[in-house]
């Protein structure tokens, strides 16, 4: 089984390439934010716990996400491969990742990493607000998500690089074009 890591800014382009790379290739998609939503919304035993973090406006704990995380992964069967998507967002994060997956025999293939500058970033993430109708993409929150990237999440992109499974990719041009180059990253592994 191949497992990917998707990554990139807000706007970078994630969900439509991972949608795609799940038409094309069959993969699973973990997000985590989908993951922590249902877990709480079916009020699971660490859906309580992660409800109650968040309701007293505190981080869910690593170990809490790994433990969702597993869970979901345990719950695929028959796939060719699960993309990671908005995770791992911290160097910790990604060496938790890595121990799960080794105790069920894997680990992470690869990392795709979409680059795409901030001034792009905003202009998709200010239009999807107007079309989407998303209360989170105003340009104030717009910026804080990028600000935290930039600063919290992007120094896991040397984490993989150090792994040696980092590959970049300009998230910038045609959606097919990008998805192309993807592929490419893909179909080596």
């Amino acid at each position: 089984m191949k497992y990917l890591v998707l990554f990139g800014p807000p706007g970078s382009g994630k969900g439509t390439q991972s949608e795609n790379i799940i038409e094309k290739y069959g993969f699973g998609h973990i997000s985590t934010g989908d993951v922590l939503r249902a877990e709480m919304t079916n009020e699971t035993e660490l859906g309580k716990i992660a409800k109650d973090y968040i309701e007293k406006g505190q981080l869910v704990p690593d170990s809490l996400i790994i433990d969702m995380l597993a869970k979901t992964l345990d719950g695929f069967h028959k796939t060719n491969g699960i993309i990671f998507d908005g995770f791992p967002r911290t160097t910790a994060q990604a060496v938790a990742l890595k121990e799960m997956l080794k105790t069920r025999g894997g680990d992470v293939n690869v990392m795709i990493n979409l680059i795409v500058n901030e001034k792009e970033l905003l202009t998709r993430l200010l239009k999807r607000g107007q079309t989407s109708g998303r209360s989170d993409d105003n340009l104030e929150t717009i910026q804080k998500r990028i600000d935290t990237y930039n600063s919290q999440t992007a120094p896991v992109i040397d984490y993989y690089k150090g792994e040696g499974k980092l590959t970049n990719i300009e998230g910038i041009g045609t959606v097919f074009g990008i998805f192309e180059k993807i592929c490419e990253r893909i179909d080596v592994e």
